[in-house]
């Protein structure tokens, strides 16, 4: 496993890290006992960095993060979200007290006394126009009960706008081989500001995995069969918001670039480590066998350049005019 510095805060993460998404909600059934022993897979093979949020599973997967922590003795840094329990989601709700609120929940949840990471989960764009948010966020700093924060956002121009705040740790934000336009001008400005780029749905969903095709079926409570056109979040959240059909098309036409012996899903994630910008990778699993494929691209050699030039190449032509102006 390789290791890279998060932001300002003296961590280094594992650049192969956890998203807990799937073990929490919303990607179909879940096993609470093949969750932990994946989870403890995770840890055996070097991940320290686990992403969560106080919506996944209504608490259900930092609950599972708290019972790691008890079993295990390695250092486990945990990153949560607060901000989507907001009903309705909008600017106003984040404010001191509400976030107040969702910190202490959170907090019960985790088993802890401060939150590692916290961050606003992709709130609405006026938000990051607010800055007493961020000083209520600086406040939860002082007082302990947060030790470092940053934002999950949806929108490139958010991240731009977030890390304008001295305080700000660490962005969030898709980026994959199909949602490329990150790499343009936020991670340059990241750098510049030393902070943190997780980058999430690294495998669009799990699109770039290889795995899917046109007769995958999802379960009714998978985003991705009821989210596809944005009915309940983001559509952009689900495969990256690239129409089905097209993302298998291109799909085929990266298999040529992989490597032998290396999985698409490996390659996917060994293509976003290749960006020095970017701290880790956060794929999510649901068993075992899973963590062992997704953490093994850390150890891979470089891709060629070459290689990187097709990857954009194949995104200019068949992915950019679909979701580059949107995100």
């Amino acid at each position: 496993m390789i290791y890279r510095k998060l932001g300002r805060t003296g961590w280094r993460v594992s650049t192969v890290s956890f998203g807990a998404w799937a073990i929490g909600s919303a990607w179909g059934h879940v096993d609470s006992g093949e969750s932990l022993r994946t989870l403890h897979k995770a840890v055996d093979r070097g991940v320290n960095f686990f992403d969560t949020a106080d919506v996944y599973g209504d608490g259900h997967s930092e609950r599972l993060l708290a019972q790691l922590k008890r079993e295990r003795d390695e250092e486990i840094i945990i990153a949560t979200k607060a901000g989507r329990r907001l009903d309705p989601h909008i600017a106003d709700g984040y404010n001191a007290e509400n976030l107040s609120q969702f910190i202490e929940r959170s907090l019960k949840n985790l088993a802890v006394e401060a939150l590692d990471l916290l961050q606003l989960h992709c709130p609405p764009t006026e938000v990051y126009y607010r800055p007493e948010v961020f000083a209520a966020l600086d406040d939860f700093v002082k007082q302990g009960k947060v030790r470092y924060y940053g934002v999950s956002v949806e929108h490139v121009e958010e991240a731009l706008k977030a890390i304008e705040f001295p305080n700000v740790q660490s962005v969030q934000i898709i980026f994959n081989i199909f949602r490329q336009r990150p790499a343009d001008l936020l991670f340059n400005e990241a750098e510049r500001r030393q902070v943190g780029i997780l980058a999430r749905l690294p495998l669009s969903s799990g699109m770039l995995t290889g795995k899917l095709n046109t007769k995958s079926e999802f379960a009714p409570d998978d985003h991705r069969a009821f989210n596809r056109h944005g009915e309940a979040f983001d559509r952009g959240e689900t495969f990256s918001g690239v129409d089905y059909q097209v993302g298998l098309q291109v799909v085929e036409d990266l298999r040529a670039l992989v490597p032998a012996g290396t999985s698409l899903t490996q390659f996917a994630l060994r293509w976003i480590l290749m960006h020095e910008a970017v701290t880790c990778a956060i794929p999510g699993a649901k068993r075992p066998e899973q963590v062992e494929e997704n953490v093994s691209a850390s150890d891979l050699p470089p891709l060629s350049s070459d290689v990187m030039q097709r990857v954009k190449e194949l995104y200019a032509e068949k992915i950019r005019p679909l979701v580059h102006h949107y995100w």
